[in-house]
């Protein structure tokens, strides 16, 4: 599969701009506020949210005058609900919410009911207003060449290779889509799977399930196929305590993902630029905090859907990440990874 150059991002973002632009006045309830009430599913080390997400929301709203109420979940569904609730009564202009085990739903139906629109963010959310994301299909697919790639790369024929399938967790809207997206890459190269873990986006419980699917394969794995960086560091803890090295996939670009496959470790990880998506979001937040209707393409399901162009990442493109802002040479180039810096330029 071609890799999709920085380029065409830049190309994404202009003519999202160019959507937005293009949006009519019209009265709301939303008019005079300037809150807007953002919530995060988890803290994780291996995700992106609170190093990445965050800070790029809360500079894009701050700094057009708003005032941006950022709060986490913390993996914790009922918090969700206890967050949302206390915003509501606070008062907010517009809800930023990336879902967690489909606490948004609820959310997004008392925000509606008070007026407020809802900006479905990253994952898809049932009674949103408007959905911002990355076209996730293609990011599965990014993610199943990378298992065909690698496999390639060490001489073995995806049809008769064992392969380990992961997916995300299936309350996740956007979990089918990734794997939807990997199977149609991986089912028309003849791939099967040796062994399907259950779904998640937790590390640790990654880490559990791979390891009684290495104990069922005896052993005998070529690839993984992994839905995130996050689970992929879970996985290959256990790939090293068995000396083995094999094919494994990734999205999200996090600090770990980008160390494991500059050091090998992980074929390549597929980069959703935080700071583009950020600034879609917050953009489209705007201009409905100023009491305008956006306008945009309409989804499969009616949603109006901004969706943005992911980007394949291997060893030789991780200062591409670094120079676009979204990753920290100081933070990748610790003493294991630092030869693997010098090798491919990050810095």
């Amino acid at each position: 599969m071609k890799k999709t150059s920085l380029i065409s991002i830049a190309a994404v973002a202009a003519v999202s701009a160019l959507m937005l632009a293009g949006c009519s006045s019209t009265s709301s309830t939303t008019a005079s506020s300037t809150r807007a009430c953002v919530i995060l599913p988890d803290a994780d080390s291996g995700t992106r949210w609170e190093s990445g997400d965050r800070p790029a929301l809360d500079k894009a709203l701050t700094a057009a005058g708003y005032t941006a109420d950022i709060q986490n979940a913390q993996k914790d569904a009922n918090k969700y609900a206890t967050i949302a609730d206390a915003q509501l009564a606070k008062g907010c202009g517009v809800m930023l919410l990336v879902d967690y085990q489909g606490a948004a739903v609820t959310v997004a139906a008392k925000a509606k009911k008070q007026g407020v629109p809802v900006i479905a963010y990253d994952r898809p959310i049932a009674g949103a207003d408007y959905y911002v994301s990355f076209d996730n299909a293609v990011v599965g697919q990014l993610e199943g060449q990378a298992v065909l790639d690698g496999l390639a790369a060490a001489g073995k024929d995806p049809k008769t290779a064992s392969i380990i399938y992961g997916s995300g967790d299936p309350t996740d809207g956007n979990a089918k889509m990734f794997l939807d997206g990997a199977l149609s890459v991986l089912n028309a190269a003849g791939a099967k799977a040796a062994f399907t873990m259950k779904g998640t986006w937790d590390g640790p419980t990654a880490g559990t399930e791979f390891e009684q699917a290495f104990t069922a394969v005896k052993g005998k794995v070529d690839a993984v196929l992994s839905p995130n960086d996050n689970n992929a560091a879970a996985i290959i803890q256990i790939l090293d305590k068995n000396h083995l090295t094999v094919p494994v996939s990734g999205q999200d670009a996090s600090t770990a993902g980008l160390q494991n496959v500059l050091l090998g470790k992980q074929y390549s990880t597929v980069y959703k630029p935080f700071s583009l998506e950020a600034s879609s979001a917050a953009d489209l937040a705007i201009q409905i905090l100023k009491g305008k209707k956006p306008t945009e393409a309409k989804s499969n399901d009616g949603v109006p859907f901004l969706a943005l162009t992911p980007i394949s990442i291997h060893a030789a493109d991780v200062e591409k990440v670094v120079t676009a802002g979204d990753a920290k040479a100081s933070d990748l180039c610790t003493a294991e990874v630092a030869a693997a810096c010098a090798k491919y330029g990050v810095k």
